[in-house]
């Protein structure tokens, strides 16, 4: 029997644009986080694990908030994403606050994983059928890896830049190439992407978009080790570079090294990257509470 797969929530980052500690934000109507929704979904899709990346400064406050709601309904393991955690041979640069992006938070739980898993980021409600689709993919035994598309359009935020993973997809629905952009924000009905050296790049919003859920095999992770590597050989000296999972995927499906299957949902996505977002996110919840797709409270 095919082991039940393992859900790995990025959790590390404490939302700067959003000005707090968004993980732990109630937007259900009976205080539930993003979170808890994720892992409810995650759950009656038959996932059996979870693993949540945070960091050492955060360990209490989130375990006491968010994995404590969780360790009687399913087996929860901590990984921790620090600056210093690097491969034999790298330091971090004398300066350097900003960590190293989510290539590392992946990572940083390959000691806790040992079957097929899904990366989720902490902050991005997914909806049910993106888990079950997901889910069915990773129990399925096929050795390609997978993620999750959305439209770019519904993915914006009305009140500030995103970054997303502009994706390019084959016929029969395998990634071809992708690019990750840090500066997306609405241009009329479409979009535009700034970049740091004032490049504007023009987008329809129809293009799909990994929002960072991804199915792999642990085989994965030596893989992205050898990305990161790299990267650090070229950019570890400076202080805010980052190696995005996205930009890594996207290497190893150019250097032929992997498949990635672009799975459909219809759910909607919806997150919180701006403070001004959470209205939107509180109210598409109670409307899917309303619609019965979750009962209130969430857990019972």
């Amino acid at each position: 029997m095919m082991q039940a797969p393992t859900l790995l929530v990025m959790a590390a980052g404490m939302g700067s644009r959003y000005g707090g500690l968004k993980q732990i934000d109630p937007v259900g109507p009976a205080g539930e986080t993003i979170i808890d929704y994720s892992i409810y979904d995650a759950m009656r899709a038959g996932f059996g694990k979870l693993v949540f990346v945070i960091r050492k400064d955060i360990e209490e406050p989130f375990k006491e908030t968010v994995g404590a709601r969780f360790e009687k309904r399913i087996q929860v393991e901590y990984a921790f994403q620090e600056l210093d955690k690097l491969p034999a041979g790298f330091t971090v640069p004398e300066g350097r606050t900003k960590p190293w992006g989510t290539t590392q938070a992946v990572l940083m739980a390959e000691d806790l994983i040992h079957e097929p898993f899904a990366v989720i980021n902490a902050d991005d409600f997914y909806g049910a059928e993106s888990y079950q689709v997901l889910a069915d993919h990773l129990k399925s035994g096929t050795a390609d890896y997978s993620m999750v598309g959305f439209i770019l359009r519904n993915t914006l935020s009305d009140f500030g830049s995103v970054a997303r993973g502009v994706c390019r997809v084959s016929s029969d629905n395998f990634l071809q190439r992708i690019e990750e952009l840090t500066n997306i924000e609405r241009d009329g009905n479409g979009a535009k992407n700034t970049s740091p050296d004032g490049t504007v790049t023009k987008l329809s919003g129809d293009e799909p978009v990994s929002m960072n859920y991804w199915g792999f095999t642990p085989q994965i992770f030596p893989q992205i080790r050898q990305v990161f590597e790299r990267f650090l050989e070229k950019n570890g000296k400076e202080m805010k570079a980052e190696s995005y999972i996205p930009m890594a995927v996207g290497e190893l499906v150019s250097d032929g090294e992997a498949k990635v299957k672009v799975l459909q949902s219809r759910d909607p996505w919806f997150g919180v990257t701006y403070r001004e977002d959470r209205p939107r996110v509180v109210d598409s919840i109670r409307a899917l509470v309303d619609a019965g797709k979750y009962p209130n409270p969430l857990w019972s």
